[in-house]
């Protein structure tokens, strides 16, 4: 079987004659290219990662450690030397017919030799719905980034349900234990059961192949991946049904969690043998294991804490004894009760929260352990994004020099690398950048520097405004609090539950900016001085039609306070006419979403509904696609995830938000005229007509991104 799991992955990843893995790369995102390129591996074996990009007649040679290094050396020579950048929203470049010369040998090396990618939450907020095809451009984003080590949870659910079946459950009760396909994340983290399915038998076998072709890919690349470990879960009912040991974690957010199979009892390590084994069967053996016992709250009252951390290694070792536990640290965890007794090696931390809450030692945190994690090793992260919020946010400053402070901390000794552990992608692409070149530079450096150099690569040459614009930017929006504990970008207002005491969209960050708007707005301002030089470059048109959307939001916001005072005043006319405006700017948002493919509701509800193979699983698909971005759970969840993963996009704003506003104008005017009050508004009913919805939402642009975003701001902001 082993053997023919290893062959399975190696029929996914032929289908090109290139001599390395690398240049078949280069074909996908610069075609016609590779041949330009001469690609080498010089010293597998060396202790720091390394690249270095020199000159040979016409053709440009890259020699690195690894493919990941071939791969990051290539990214480094299309930024700084073709003025080109692969980006999430393009993520296919011309180059020129002949190359820019390396003029001089530049050599890039890190001991930084981890560079880890992914949060469980991003495989349901970004991911839940891929193909191979997006899938593909991914591992390919991945590996032009320098990312070696990456959490791989697609296709989960099939080993549970091989492991369930060997367990006795019956398909009906596997079918109440697995979650839908948007909510797979918080299933495994053991937070809630079943919410969201159930699964198809096609749903499986497509998850599982998928699965398979993506770990073959991360072979190929150089990629290791984290698959799940056993975290001792078991469904709700395990005790009675199958005579063990178990305790009960609690709620998360009015969900019931699984159970914690006890680390005393006595079919702990059969079952975890069980479930190695059935993981191995469709996916292989891993080096690395993510396995999170008591995500978020999970109540240890009753569990041996360090017993549990070794039963819980032991199982994971028999199944490979040179494999590495990989743990969040996020929240309590990882409990140091339980993590102590491990051996040094045995164990990777992931400081989850680095640029706000970090663990590893930084006095100034309010996640701060005096002897961080001790000996065991650990990696750093950024955050930055929760739930897929739209929004334009980040800590450019703070992330770089909290990066090399925690190099220079005693912790630095047992930092093995950096990593991104955003809840979802997408969206804010300059952090990202910003973050996975910090490995490959080994001084601290100006911020100024590396952004003036980024935006000629994002725009393919240097202007003088464009420069301005991100300066303004780096200064206001990407200059949040150092020490600010904000879960995400200021959120917009357009997306909040009606009110007139409206702090927040979501549970966990505000409406208020933290940031000069008139200054944002002036770097938009710049933006569209340039806008017809640039009005053909796809990044340009992107970062275009995000700072315009958020100079629309904030000024959302205004009129939004607006609105509050003439309610104070009883000024019904003043009321009628900036509660016309707010609408108006809601709809003209929409109309300026839906010039890009990014921001289009469309491409989520259709990418879910192309997946399904049956009309059945298509709508179930649809049904998980919208409910997540809305109402996310039932009413009871509802106090804490309601609108958590909202989206300012194109579809969404105006047959979701448009309607919960305007309601509730209608009653408050109503109110302020006759002095009567009117029925509440079931806002939570209003979202979940919605979910329950199958029409179609187009998923590429409507009108031309750069005139829409000029007639958007020059009639409705400046």
């Amino acid at each position: 079987m082993r053997k023919a799991i290893l062959l399975l992955m190696l029929i996914c990843t032929i289908g090109t004659t290139y001599a390395n893995p690398i240049a078949a790369l280069i074909e996908r995102v610069a075609p016609g290219s590779s041949n330009k390129f001469e690609l080498l591996i010089k010293s597998p074996k060396s202790k720091t990662d390394f690249f270095e990009l020199s000159q040979k007649g016409d053709k440009v040679v890259i020699t690195a450690n690894n493919n990941v290094s071939l791969a990051t050396g290539f990214n480094w020579y299309v930024k700084y030397y073709a003025h080109q950048h692969l980006s999430w929203n393009n993520m296919q470049i011309n180059l020129p017919a002949t190359l820019p010369a390396v003029e001089r040998v530049e050599r890039r090396e890190t001991q930084q030799t981890l560079r880890y990618y992914l949060n469980y939450c991003t495989f349901s907020y970004s991911m839940a719905f891929w193909d191979w095809e997006r899938w593909q451009t991914e591992l390919d984003w991945m590996a032009l980034h320098g990312i070696n080590l990456s959490l791989a949870i697609t296709g989960t659910e099939s080993v549970w349900f091989n492991l369930l079946k060997r367990l006795g459950y019956a398909r009906e009760e596997i079918d109440q234990f697995i979650s839908g396909p948007a909510y797979m994340a918080w299933w495994q983290m053991n937070n809630l059961e079943g919410w969201g399915g159930p699964n198809s038998d096609g749903w499986y076998a497509q998850q599982t192949k998928l699965q398979q072709q993506i770990i073959g890919r991360m072979h190929e690349l150089g990629i290791e991946p984290a698959l799940p470990g056993y975290a001792g879960m078991l469904p709700h009912d395990s005790a009675a049904k199958l005579d063990v040991n178990v305790s009960d974690p609690g709620k998360w957010c009015g969900f019931p969690r699984p159970a914690f199979l006890q680390p005393t009892d006595k079919d702990f390590s059969k079952i975890a043998d069980m479930y190695y084994e059935e993981l191995t069967k469709l996916y292989g053996e891993a080096n690395y294991y993510s396995i999170d016992p008591f995500h978020e709250g999970g109540s240890v009252e009753g569990v041996d804490l360090e017993l549990a951390g070794k039963t819980i290694m032991k199982a994971m070792k028999k199944a490979n004894p040179k494999s590495t536990w990989v743990i969040q640290a996020w929240q309590a965890n990882p409990r140091p009760t339980m993590i102590e007794p491990l051996h040094k090696g045995d164990l990777l931390v992931l400081d989850l929260y680095s640029e706000s809450r970090p663990m590893w030692g930084a006095d100034w945190s309010a996640w701060y352990r005096k002897e961080g994690y001790g000996k065991h090793e650990w990696v750093f992260n950024m955050l930055l994004n929760f739930g897929g919020r739209t929004g334009m946010h980040g800590k450019m400053e703070h992330l770089v020099k909290t990066f090399y402070d925690a190099k220079a901390h005693t912790s630095g000794e047992t930092m093995k690398g950096v990593g991104a552990t955003m809840e979802a992608i997408e969206n804010n692409p300059v952090m990202f950048e910003l973050l996975y070149e910090l490995p490959w530079r080994n001084n601290e450096f100006k911020v100024d520097k590396w952004l003036k150099n980024y935006t000629i690569a994002r725009y393919d040459k240097y202007d003088c405004q464009l420069e301005n614009s991100w300066e303004i930017l780096k200064n206001t929006i990407y200059n949040y609090d150092s020490k600010g504990t904000q879960e995400g970008t200021t959120e917009s207002i357009f997306a909040a539950l009606p009110g007139l005491k409206i702090n927040n969209v979501s549970c966990c960050s505000t409406v208020h900016p933290y940031y000069n708007t008139d200054s944002v707005k002036t770097a938009a301002g710049r933006f569209l001085s340039v806008a017809k030089e640039f009005s053909e470059n796809k990044n340009y048109q992107y970062d275009l039609v995000d700072i315009v959307r958020q100079t629309v939001a904030n000024k959302g916001y205004f009129v939004y306070k607006d609105i509050v005072d003439a309610h104070a005043k009883n000024d019904i006319q003043g009321m009628k006419e900036k509660s016309r405006e707010f609408l108006m700017l809601l709809l003209a948002q929409d109309k300026l979403l839906n010039t890009e493919p990014n921001f289009m509701v469309g491409n989520w509800v259709n990418q879910a509904r192309k997946i399904g193979h049956t009309l059945q699983e298509k709508n179930l698909n649809d049904w998980n696609a919208r409910t997540l971005i809305t109402v996310w759970g039932n009413r009871e969840s509802a106090f804490m995830l309601h609108n958590y993963a909202y989206k300012e996009w194109a579809g969404v704003l105006k047959d979701v938000y448009y309607p919960r506003w305007r309601d509730f104008f209608i009653n408050l005017i109503i109110e302020m005229e006759t002095g009567e009050k009117q029925p509440e508004i079931d806002y939570f009913a209003m979202d979940e007509r919605w979910t329950r919805m199958t029409n179609p939402y187009p998923y590429q642009s409507q009108s031309d991104p750069v005139q829409t975003s000029i007639h958007v701001f020059d009639n409705l902001v400046k």
